[in-house]
Protein backbone atom coordinates (compact mmCIF):
# COMPACT_ATOMS: atom_id res chain seq x y z
CA UNK A 1 0.00 0.00 0.00
CA UNK A 2 1.11 3.58 -0.52
CA UNK A 3 2.39 5.69 2.34
CA UNK A 4 1.34 8.71 4.32
CA UNK A 5 2.81 11.66 6.17
CA UNK A 6 1.57 13.22 9.37
CA UNK A 7 3.40 15.00 12.16
CA UNK A 8 3.63 13.68 15.69
CA UNK A 9 4.34 10.01 15.07
CA UNK A 10 2.44 9.05 11.90
CA UNK A 11 4.68 7.27 9.41
CA UNK A 12 6.26 9.47 6.75
CA UNK A 13 6.62 8.04 3.24
CA UNK A 14 6.42 9.34 -0.28
CA UNK A 15 2.92 8.74 -1.58
CA UNK A 16 -0.57 9.76 -0.53
CA UNK A 17 -3.01 7.23 0.84
CA UNK A 18 -6.14 7.16 -1.33
CA UNK A 19 -9.42 6.52 0.46
CA UNK A 20 -12.79 6.15 -1.26
CA UNK A 21 -15.91 7.11 0.71
CA UNK A 22 -18.67 4.74 -0.41
CA UNK A 23 -22.03 5.99 0.79
CA UNK A 24 -25.33 7.70 0.15
CA UNK A 25 -26.50 11.31 0.40
CA UNK A 26 -24.77 11.76 3.77
CA UNK A 27 -21.44 11.05 2.07
CA UNK A 28 -22.34 12.83 -1.15
CA UNK A 29 -23.17 16.07 0.70
CA UNK A 30 -26.88 16.46 -0.05
CA UNK A 31 -28.25 19.99 0.25
CA UNK A 32 -24.87 21.64 0.76
CA UNK A 33 -22.36 23.45 -1.45
CA UNK A 34 -19.66 21.00 -2.49
CA UNK A 35 -17.05 22.62 -0.23
CA UNK A 36 -19.29 22.15 2.83
CA UNK A 37 -20.13 18.47 2.24
CA UNK A 38 -18.76 15.59 4.28
CA UNK A 39 -15.91 14.60 1.99
CA UNK A 40 -14.69 18.16 1.40
CA UNK A 41 -14.78 19.03 5.09
CA UNK A 42 -13.07 15.75 5.99
CA UNK A 43 -10.38 16.42 3.39
CA UNK A 44 -9.64 19.80 4.98
CA UNK A 45 -9.65 18.26 8.47
CA UNK A 46 -7.10 15.68 7.37
CA UNK A 47 -4.91 18.32 5.75
CA UNK A 48 -5.02 20.36 8.96
CA UNK A 49 -3.82 17.25 10.80
CA UNK A 50 -0.87 17.04 8.40
CA UNK A 51 -2.09 13.84 6.79
CA UNK A 52 -1.24 13.16 3.15
CA UNK A 53 -4.55 11.47 2.35
CA UNK A 54 -6.61 11.91 -0.81
CA UNK A 55 -10.34 11.27 -0.51
CA UNK A 56 -12.64 10.16 -3.34
CA UNK A 57 -16.32 11.03 -2.95
CA UNK A 58 -18.17 7.84 -3.91
CA UNK A 59 -21.44 8.93 -2.32
CA UNK A 60 -24.65 8.67 -4.35
CA UNK A 61 -27.84 10.22 -3.01
CA UNK A 62 -30.60 7.69 -2.48
CA UNK A 63 -28.26 4.72 -2.60
CA UNK A 64 -29.09 1.60 -0.62
CA UNK A 65 -26.71 -1.15 0.41
CA UNK A 66 -27.72 -2.88 -2.83
CA UNK A 67 -26.58 0.13 -4.83
CA UNK A 68 -23.28 0.17 -2.97
CA UNK A 69 -22.76 -3.52 -3.64
CA UNK A 70 -23.53 -2.99 -7.33
CA UNK A 71 -20.86 -0.33 -7.76
CA UNK A 72 -18.19 -1.35 -5.27
CA UNK A 73 -16.06 -3.10 -7.88
CA UNK A 74 -15.61 0.03 -9.97
CA UNK A 75 -15.10 2.11 -6.83
CA UNK A 76 -12.17 -0.12 -5.88
CA UNK A 77 -9.83 1.15 -8.59
CA UNK A 78 -6.15 0.13 -8.34
CA UNK A 79 -5.09 3.36 -6.62
CA UNK A 80 -7.55 2.96 -3.73
CA UNK A 81 -5.85 1.92 -0.48
CA UNK A 82 -8.76 2.24 1.93
CA UNK A 83 -12.52 2.60 1.88
CA UNK A 84 -15.08 4.22 4.18
CA UNK A 85 -18.42 2.38 3.99
CA UNK A 86 -21.41 4.40 5.20
CA UNK A 87 -24.58 2.81 3.86
CA UNK A 88 -27.88 1.58 5.27
CA UNK A 89 -29.95 4.69 5.96
CA UNK A 90 -32.01 4.27 2.81
CA UNK A 91 -32.52 0.60 3.61
CA UNK A 92 -34.12 1.74 6.85
CA UNK A 93 -36.31 4.31 5.11
CA UNK A 94 -37.60 1.54 2.85
CA UNK A 95 -37.94 -1.07 5.58
CA UNK A 96 -35.68 -3.51 3.73
CA UNK A 97 -35.21 -6.88 5.39
CA UNK A 98 -32.07 -6.75 7.57
CA UNK A 99 -30.95 -10.05 6.04
CA UNK A 100 -30.86 -8.40 2.62
CA UNK A 101 -28.92 -5.41 3.95
CA UNK A 102 -26.45 -7.72 5.64
CA UNK A 103 -25.90 -9.69 2.43
CA UNK A 104 -25.25 -6.50 0.46
CA UNK A 105 -22.82 -5.12 3.03
CA UNK A 106 -21.08 -8.47 3.18
CA UNK A 107 -20.61 -8.32 -0.59
CA UNK A 108 -19.00 -4.89 -0.20
CA UNK A 109 -16.70 -6.08 2.57
CA UNK A 110 -15.78 -9.19 0.61
CA UNK A 111 -14.91 -7.12 -2.47
CA UNK A 112 -12.67 -4.87 -0.38
CA UNK A 113 -10.97 -7.88 1.17
CA UNK A 114 -10.38 -9.40 -2.26
CA UNK A 115 -8.80 -6.13 -3.39
CA UNK A 116 -6.62 -5.92 -0.25
CA UNK A 117 -8.33 -2.65 0.68
CA UNK A 118 -8.77 -1.78 4.36
CA UNK A 119 -12.23 -0.62 5.48
CA UNK A 120 -13.76 1.72 8.01
CA UNK A 121 -17.34 0.53 8.46
CA UNK A 122 -19.70 3.15 9.88
CA UNK A 123 -22.65 1.70 11.74
CA UNK A 124 -26.33 2.53 11.49
CA UNK A 125 -29.07 1.99 14.05
CA UNK A 126 -32.69 1.21 13.19
CA UNK A 127 -35.54 3.21 14.73
CA UNK A 128 -37.90 1.40 17.05
CA UNK A 129 -40.96 1.65 14.82
CA UNK A 130 -40.09 -1.53 12.90
CA UNK A 131 -40.20 -3.56 16.10
CA UNK A 132 -37.60 -4.92 18.49
CA UNK A 133 -36.66 -7.93 16.34
CA UNK A 134 -36.00 -5.79 13.27
CA UNK A 135 -33.92 -3.33 15.29
CA UNK A 136 -31.90 -6.06 16.95
CA UNK A 137 -31.20 -7.77 13.63
CA UNK A 138 -30.30 -4.57 11.80
CA UNK A 139 -28.17 -3.00 14.52
CA UNK A 140 -26.08 -6.16 14.85
CA UNK A 141 -25.04 -6.15 11.18
CA UNK A 142 -22.28 -3.57 11.44
CA UNK A 143 -20.27 -4.64 14.50
CA UNK A 144 -20.52 -8.27 13.43
CA UNK A 145 -19.28 -7.60 9.88
CA UNK A 146 -16.53 -5.34 11.17
CA UNK A 147 -15.32 -8.17 13.38
CA UNK A 148 -15.72 -10.78 10.66
CA UNK A 149 -13.68 -8.78 8.14
CA UNK A 150 -11.25 -7.21 10.64
CA UNK A 151 -12.42 -3.73 9.69
CA UNK A 152 -12.27 -0.54 11.70
CA UNK A 153 -15.68 0.31 13.12
CA UNK A 154 -17.39 3.56 14.06
CA UNK A 155 -20.74 3.09 15.75
CA UNK A 156 -22.67 5.87 14.03
CA UNK A 157 -22.25 8.58 11.40
CA UNK A 158 -24.07 10.94 13.76
CA UNK A 159 -22.11 10.34 16.97
CA UNK A 160 -20.54 13.77 16.71
CA UNK A 161 -23.95 15.42 16.94
CA UNK A 162 -25.02 13.62 20.11
CA UNK A 163 -21.78 13.74 22.07
CA UNK A 164 -23.56 15.50 24.93
CA UNK A 165 -26.01 12.64 25.28
CA UNK A 166 -29.07 14.67 24.23
CA UNK A 167 -30.41 13.61 20.81
CA UNK A 168 -32.76 16.61 20.75
CA UNK A 169 -29.75 18.92 20.80
CA UNK A 170 -28.73 17.53 17.41
CA UNK A 171 -31.70 19.20 15.69
CA UNK A 172 -29.87 22.52 15.41
CA UNK A 173 -27.26 20.77 13.29
CA UNK A 174 -29.73 19.35 10.78
CA UNK A 175 -31.17 20.72 7.56
CA UNK A 176 -34.89 21.42 7.41
CA UNK A 177 -35.64 17.84 6.33
CA UNK A 178 -34.42 16.56 9.69
CA UNK A 179 -32.37 13.86 7.95
CA UNK A 180 -29.27 15.53 6.55
CA UNK A 181 -26.77 17.58 8.58
CA UNK A 182 -26.13 21.23 7.85
CA UNK A 183 -22.59 22.53 7.36
CA UNK A 184 -22.04 23.03 11.09
CA UNK A 185 -23.33 19.52 11.74
CA UNK A 186 -20.98 18.08 9.13
CA UNK A 187 -18.07 19.80 10.88
CA UNK A 188 -18.98 18.05 14.15
CA UNK A 189 -19.36 14.72 12.34
CA UNK A 190 -15.94 15.17 10.76
CA UNK A 191 -14.38 15.98 14.14
CA UNK A 192 -15.81 12.70 15.45
CA UNK A 193 -14.95 10.48 12.47
CA UNK A 194 -11.64 12.08 11.50
CA UNK A 195 -9.53 10.05 13.95
CA UNK A 196 -11.06 6.83 12.58
CA UNK A 197 -10.05 7.88 9.07
CA UNK A 198 -6.51 8.60 10.26
CA UNK A 199 -6.43 5.10 11.76
CA UNK A 200 -7.69 3.67 8.47
CA UNK A 201 -4.95 5.47 6.54
CA UNK A 202 -2.30 4.25 8.96
CA UNK A 203 -3.54 0.68 8.58
CA UNK A 204 -3.70 1.02 4.77
CA UNK A 205 -0.15 2.36 4.66
CA UNK A 206 1.30 -0.67 6.44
Amino acid sequence: MSGVFICCGFAATAESVVIAALGDSLTQGYGLPEQEGFVSQLQRWLQNEGADIHLINAGVSGDTTAGGAARVDWTLTPEVDGMIVALGGNDLLRGIDPGVSRSNLEAIMSAAQASDVDVLLIGMQAPGNYGADYKQSFDAIYPELAQQYDALYAESFFDGLTAGGDPAAARQYMQSDGIHPNAEGVALIVDSLGPFVLALAERAAD
